[in-house]
């Protein structure tokens, strides 16, 4: 990882920019069981849809190898502001980062993913992040 992605935005800031800006598009870079069991980002009401590209593969967490293979094909306009989204906002920063590297250079990570820190229980969703800020979401 070499180089910088555009910067870090609340999911309140991607929400609205998803919004008010057509040439905008949400990449989940969560696993398959994570979308399936804890949820997904729903933009519907925006009429978008997420894309959903793994950046590591469950349950071994190996690194997929195709990333960016598909992320051209979900995103063939390397001008489009992508926001990428992950848990709790880590993997979404390394999937910022190697999408500016090749060329999209309107990459952005979402601060505190789908999940968010987890709360005094361990739960997660609750404290921060997109379900805890009750943004829309399916089950």
């Amino acid at each position: 990882m070499t180089g910088q992605y555009k910067g870090d935005v609340t999911p309140e800031q991607a929400w609205d920019q998803l919004a008010n800006n057509d040439n905008t598009v949400l990449v989940d870079v969560r696993t398959l069981a994570e979308w399936k069991c804890v949820g997904e980002p729903d933009l519907s009401s925006l009429s978008k849809c997420a894309k959903y590209i793994e950046w590591v593969s469950f349950p071994d967490g190996a690194p997929n190898v195709n990333f960016l293979d598909h992320l051209m094909k979900a995103v063939p306009n390397k001008d489009t502001t992508i926001y990428f989204l992950c848990r709790t906002g880590v993997r979404s920063v390394a999937a910022a980062i190697a999408a500016t590297n090749a060329g999209y250079e309107n990459s952005f990570n979402i601060l505190q993913g789908f999940e968010g820190a987890p709360d005094e229980k361990g739960h997660r969703g609750r404290k921060t992040g997109w379900q805890a800020l009750d943004l829309p979401w399916t089950h």
